[in-house]
């Protein structure tokens, strides 16, 4: 495995870990809430400069189901990112206060809004690239190829952690969010910083699964569709 790829890797893992981070914006306060944003950001931007190839692709024909599907979920992607930067900058109490945009309760909306679809997108995202980030980890760390057992351990491993994403999407209220939904209940940080990274960890958790068992399951040929049978013409002498 080529070195800088263990890099992109690695830039990734942080831009998804602080993602999540910034969901806890009332137990780090509005100034590193934006800090850890805008860092975000950047390891985007490094993301898509890695990954400039792709972009080329996009006008290109469909050979794989897989691949349609990819493509659709990263264009919903960057608009949900697209809609989070925008809207970040807007309402900046810190990072980008000099700017003075101003941005009202409907940017705040927004914003709330955008970051937890963002987490889902993030999350398919992933997902359809989940046999490419094991096998990296496996060259990496250098292991051999799974054996009966270890692969038992590692698919119970994570049925458990998506059965405890889902569970975690009702105590986070993943539902009502999406919906853009007010809720007058927050999280006590003071009782458990880490139980709210836990379950938003396992959230995305259980997207990354679905994901990758769903599309393991679906043809992958674009025109994988049975041919009918053609009966053959009897010559009649």
């Amino acid at each position: 495995m080529k070195k800088s790829f263990l890099l992109r890797l690695v830039l990734d893992g942080v831009a998804a870990g602080l993602m999540v981070a910034g969901l806890a914006y009332y137990g780090l306060g509005n100034a590193v809430h934006e800090w850890i944003g805008t860092a975000m950001f950047v390891l985007l931007l490094a993301h898509n400069l890695f990954n400039r190839r792709w972009w080329g692709q996009v006008a290109q024909p469909l050979r794989q189901t897989r691949g349609g599907f990819d493509r659709a979920w990263t264009l919903l992607l960057l608009a949900g990112m697209a809609a989070l930067v925008l809207t970040s900058v807007s309402i900046s109490q810190s990072v980008f206060a000099f700017l003075q945009l101003g941005g009202g309760f409907t940017a705040r909306q927004i914003h709330t809004l955008a970051a937890y679809w963002v987490v889902v997108l993030v999350a398919v995202h992933l997902g359809v690239r989940w046999k490419r980030v094991m096998l990296a980890v496996r060259g990496a760390l250098k292991l051999r190829q799974a054996g009966p057992l270890r692969r038992f351990a590692l698919r119970l491993l994570a049925v458990v952690i998506a059965a405890y994403g889902l569970k975690s999407s009702f105590v986070m209220g993943v539902g009502g969010r999406l919906a853009m939904q007010m809720r007058l209940d927050g999280w006590d940080f003071e009782a458990s910083t880490a139980g709210f990274f836990v379950h938003w960890i396992s959230i995305v958790g259980l997207y990354v699964f679905l994901t990758h068992y769903t599309l393991a399951w679906m043809p992958r040929s674009v025109n994988n569709r049975p041919k009918p049978l053609v009966k053959e013409p009897t010559c009649n002498t």
